[in-house]
């Protein structure tokens, strides 16, 4: 840190990586400063798994509300009011936005609530013009959804508008088939509207478990979401009657009041002027690092999905960490990409840690796959026919647990935990060993034989 530079860092981005690393580095007495031309907190905070999650939850009441019949609640006629939840919703994530603000503030970091472009290894030019220098710059911007270049597609939405919606739709399509397709599925069939999955491969979900997304396709199919596979989209038309005309390859139009294009999500480096310094990009136009987040330039570096390494809000807090560590902390800290959980907010959810099967099968050879296909007690009384799935993983030579995949309720909050246990290594015996809590469905994960 030198005084030669109007600031020892600053961050372009203030999401929740680009916070965490410019309050880590003021705590170490860096003098920081943030940049960001839209709203503090990035996209999970404003667009992305806060909004959504509560939208899930706001989702499940449509099932809830029927099983409480079942359970002795006598409930009356029900209606959903859209306008009430979305409101809702985006006042918590105004709160959250200021509690954001107030974490940078407390710890003296300066928002410079600009769109900023680099101008120098060690420079920052502003929309106004204005100039700054730092010893250390650090792009945290995040990606963007992706909208495929096609006739008409500017006719859909992403995922950005979702939370901003008028009213619902009563015929959704969704173009995808990864997990925010599928989440906005499961969210706008609750919600009462027809919802047709588009998808240009042959099956969702490809990184989860095949046993997992084979079952989470049944489950949606019999709740009455329908899916298109191997249909690439050729154009979106406009009816003057009102709506859309959705043109897939092959098959006959179909008719919809909103598309939502959900088919990946890109870096956020256009305009940056991140090549124009030197900075490596790759794939998608994704920030190049190294072990360090550190660029080909050696005084930029980059966290979180803009280097499209693993697009989750919790690695790039811990890359935001380990960065402000590393650099201003005097204590050299990587981040450790094997076993990392994670959960599609469907509905049911999905949650997975380690190997898949079939990754076992290619990487490992010799293997076990465990299966708990059972019926959760409160869908036994609801009526309902909704089967839970756990899987476990395991090396056949030496019993250690290599991955826990599942599909079921509260299934993420299930995983949490397991997941330790298969970052810390332990076997299947030791899984055995431990006495199950009953009657939970968790205790599946200790009764496998």
């Amino acid at each position: 840190m030198t005084s030669s530079y109007d600031y020892d860092l600053l961050v372009i981005g203030a999401g929740s990586g680009g916070v965490r690393a410019a309050r880590v580095a003021a705590a170490h007495g860096a003098r920081v400063a943030v940049a960001e031309e839209f709203r503090v907190g990035g996209t999970c905070v404003i667009r992305g798994c806060v909004p959504k999650k509560l939208l899930v939850y706001g989702a499940h009441f449509a099932e809830d509300l029927q099983d409480a019949r079942r359970f002795g609640w006598e409930v009356p006629a029900c209606s959903f009011d859209w306008p009430t939840l979305r409101d809702n919703v985006l006042g918590e994530v105004e709160r959250l936005e200021g509690i954001y603000h107030d974490i940078l503030e407390r710890h003296e970091v300066e928002i410079i609530e600009q769109r900023a472009r680099l101008s120098g290894p060690n420079e920052v030019t502003f929309a106004d013009g204005d100039t700054v220098t730092a010893g250390t710059i650090l792009v945290a911007t995040g990606a963007h959804p992706v909208v495929p270049d096609l006739p008409g597609a500017e006719l859909g939405i992403t995922s950005n508008e979702v939370f901003h919606l008028d009213r619902m739709p009563g015929r959704v399509v969704i173009a995808g088939g990864g997990y925010i397709a599928n989440e906005f599925a499961g969210i706008f069939h609750q919600f009462s509207c027809h919802v047709t999955l588009i998808n240009r491969g042959d099956r969702i979900l490809r990184h989860y478990d095949e046993q997992i997304r084979d079952r989470l396709l049944t489950i949606s199919l019999m709740k009455g979401i329908d899916f298109k596979f191997n249909a690439p989209f050729e154009k979106i038309e406009k009816k003057a009657e009102g709506g859309l005309a959705i043109h897939i390859a092959g098959q006959d139009p179909i008719d919809a009041d909103l598309l939502l294009w959900a088919v990946g999500r890109a870096p956020n480096t256009q305009g940056l002027g991140l090549e124009e310094v030197g900075v490596e990009l790759g794939r998608n136009g994704a920030v190049m690092v190294d072990e360090d987040n550190q660029s080909s330039v050696p005084s930029i570096y980059a966290i979180g999905d803009v280097t499209d390494r693993v697009q989750l809000t919790p690695v790039a807090i811990r890359e935001a960490q380990a960065f402000a560590e590393t650099v201003f902390g005097g204590n050299p800290t990587r981040v450790d990409y094997e076993n990392i959980p994670s959960a599609v907010f469907s509905h049911p959810p999905i949650a997975g840690v380690g190997m898949t099967e079939g990754q076992a099968r290619d990487q490992v050879g010799a293997y076990k796959a465990y299966v708990a296909d059972f019926r959760p007690m409160k869908n036994v009384l609801a009526g309902r026919n909704e089967r839970s799935l756990y899987k476990m993983i395991v090396d056949q030579e030496t019993e250690q647990v290599l991955g826990i995949h599942m599909i079921g309720p509260d299934a993420p909050e299930i995983l949490q935990v397991a997941a330790i246990a298969v970052k810390a290594g332990l076997t299947k015996a030791q899984f055995d060993a431990t006495i199950a809590l009953h009657p939970t469905m968790s205790e599946e994960l200790v009764l496998m034989r």
